[in-house]
């Protein structure tokens, strides 16, 4: 038992190490990415170094139930791929420990971390999110540094459009001056000229102080309409002019009233007394609405019963379009804009109701959304832990390679998948549960399937398996490597080894005469050969037996001429599949069946080649054999 205890010291270490460096590498990058979102709102402020560190300690807090699953996922990922390629995971395996035992520890600390997440979510997160967005506001409307660059207009003072031509940065002189006042509006802007001036704010920073030198003043004497033709204005010069423009540079907090009702803002004790205040609310707006449509709909009825029995008088006694006809202009004027006024009345009345219960409806969606991923954040750190732990012992890498790059795919199909049914539950698309538990199901079915995987031993991410695959499917082919061993124990005997070279030769001579594997077969002929190749297998066996012998050879030339022996594709010239209703669908499928055809036929010449290479490579080892190195 004490064993178990020090394994799971050992295991808990190694992942914690990794954790803490993956989740700060995390944190950074996502406040990176945030930062970047808000960087107009930052730069040329002049904002003080306590704001900007209150500015990023709370958007840290905000932002650490995102960096959580992909720090968990990133460091199980990493500790049981460097467990793998250390082959400390093989020797706890060979141990009688199972996988499952081996994560026992860090599933109890990804449960601990999930419990941390939600905290964050739940208490940490709204305060944080509160004083974040309160700060960012503040920051928006706070004015910019006063740095009015040369030769382009600069346009951040409000209603006034600045040019300088040039500036001497050590006296603060500006020189080539125009100014454009928009105080009364764009069309009744005043234009002044100036050769040279200085711009200085003023000691409470509420103002600046402009003062010019040797310049024109020009503004209109009257308002411009858009039917003005001729307007009078006047020019002033002077030699110097003082005016005043108002400029608050200081920083102010706003109030944060405003986060009251944002969902974010919201734990989920409040989140889910405000969803039944909106159901109540919702509820009882449209049943308002319904029972009064449907007074308005029993009185449209009467008056139209009613109606009818005037409409049959009418038609029996009066002519409606006669007397429209012969009403005055006017009248018929007051006809048609009453009609106009009660249907564009009714419209609007409608239209609001309709931006109402839409409101309402949009405010509760947003708040069940938020509710339940409180809940998906957090449960997401359990899933990518049972996704990176089994994904580790599959792949067996550590390091910050291959972890890195399959973490990052995973968390962006994660990512993906979550902001799709996010988006689609909190714009009533989709079903609320089912759009923010989509993620959460996908990934943990892919957890289980990996988790299983894993304790099966499975090579369903093996690298070694894909790269078998692709040599496969591209026709590559694998060579021989030989080398002096340090320690022989089975020393190869010369006889024994020349009779197995002639047995080996003499079967490759005679398989070449039988076979004629240069020629195209017939294709009806391939898929109907559904069985093994028994004299070829048998040659093969003999090839490997020789092959196995000889690399016990002390001789480097002969270790070298030994790894000439090429690898036998045994079944490959033959039908693809064992099974002949499968061989005669694929025949079938012409397409399909003539790539394996020709596939099967430089299979063939592949074969007859390497055949050949034998019988040189044997008789090359028989010479040397026979002059005694071996």
């Amino acid at each position: 038992m004490a064993v178990i205890k020090k394994l799971d010291k050992f295991i808990l270490k190694s992942f914690l190490l990794l954790f803490c460096a993956t989740f700060f590498i995390c944190l950074f990058i996502f406040m990176m990415q945030f930062l970047w979102k808000y960087v107009d709102e930052l730069v040329g402020k002049g904002l003080t170094f306590d704001l900007l560190a209150q500015f990023f300690y709370y958007s840290a807090l905000t932002l650490v139930p995102s960096s959580m699953p992909l720090a968990i996922l990133l460091a199980s990922l990493m500790t049981f791929g460097n467990f793998g390629e250390r082959f400390e995971l093989i020797a706890m395996k060979a141990a009688g420990i199972s996988l499952t035992r081996i994560m026992a520890p860090l599933i109890v600390f990804s449960v601990i971390l999930c419990g941390v997440s939600f905290y964050f979510q739940n208490v940490v997160a709204p305060y944080a999110s509160v004083k974040l967005w309160t700060l960012i506001v503040s920051m928006r409307e706070k004015s910019p540094e006063l740095d009015i660059p040369e030769g382009v207009f600069y346009d951040q003072i409000d209603k006034y459009n600045l040019y300088v031509n040039k500036k001497d940065r050590e006296t603060g002189m500006l020189y080539g001056v125009k100014i454009y006042d928009f105080t009364n509006g764009f069309e009744n802007a005043h234009i002044i000229v100036s050769d040279s001036g200085k711009l200085e704010m003023t000691a409470d920073k509420k103002f600046l102080k402009l003062t010019l030198y040797s310049g024109e003043q020009f503004e209109n004497l009257q308002n411009q309409t858009s039917l003005s033709r001729n307007v009078p204005y006047r020019r002033e010069s002077f030699a110097m002019k003082e005016s005043l423009i108002g400029f608050d540079s200081s920083f102010s907090m706003v109030d944060g009233g405003f986060m009251a009702n944002q969902s974010m803002s919201k734990n989920m004790a409040q989140l889910s007394n405000d969803i039944d205040s909106m159901v109540v609310r919702s509820d009882s707006i449209g049943r308002s609405y319904y029972n009064e449509g449907r007074d308005k709909l029993q009185l449209y009825t009467l008056q139209k019963s009613d109606s009818a029995k005037i409409a049959q008088y009418a038609v029996k006694y009066v002519n409606i379009d006669s007397i429209y006809n012969n009403a005055s202009l006017s009248d018929k004027q007051k006809y048609l804009s009453s009609a106009r006024q009660n249907i564009t009345s009714t419209y609007n009345d409608w239209r609001f109701r309709t931006y109402t219960i839409d409101d309402c409806d949009k405010q509760l969606r947003r708040h069940k959304t938020e509710w339940w991923r409180k809940l998906t954040f957090s449960i997401a750190c359990v899933i990518f832990f049972f996704i990176g732990s089994p994904l580790g012992a599959i792949i067996r890498k550590g390091g910050l390679g291959m972890p890195v790059v399959v973490s990052v795919l995973l968390f962006i199909f994660y990512y993906i998948i979550d902001n799709t049914g996010y988006k689609m539950a909190r714009d009533g698309n989709w079903n609320i549960v089912f759009g923010m538990l989509l993620s959460s199901v996908v990934l943990a079915s892919l957890g289980i399937f990996l988790t299983y995987k894993a304790n099966k031993d499975s090579t369903v991410l093996s690298a070694d398996m894909y790269k078998s695959l692709y040599r496969k499917i591209f026709l590559i082919r694998t060579k021989r490597h030989y080398f002096r061993k340090e320690v022989v124990i089975d020393v190869p005997v010369a006889e024994e080894v020349l009779e197995l070279i002639g047995k080996l030769k003499k079967a490759s001579v005679d398989y070449l005469a039988k076979n004629k594997l240069t020629r195209p077969q017939s294709y009806f002929k391939l898929w109907l050969r559904n069985e093994h190749d028994e004299e070829l297998i048998c040659l093969n066996n003999t090839l490997e037996k020789t092959a196995d012998i000889l690399s016990n050879s002390r001789d480097l030339q002969v270790l070298n001429k030994l790894s000439d022996y090429p690898v036998l594709a045994i079944s490959a010239h033959r039908s693809p599949f064992n099974h002949k209703w499968m061989n005669i669908a694929v025949a079938i499928i012409l397409p399909l069946g003539l790539w394996f055809y020709f596939r099967s036929w430089i299979f063939r010449i592949r074969l007859s080649r390497d055949l050949k290479k034998i019988i040189e490579v044997s008789d090359d080892l028989s010479n040397m054999i026979i002059n005694g190195k071996i």
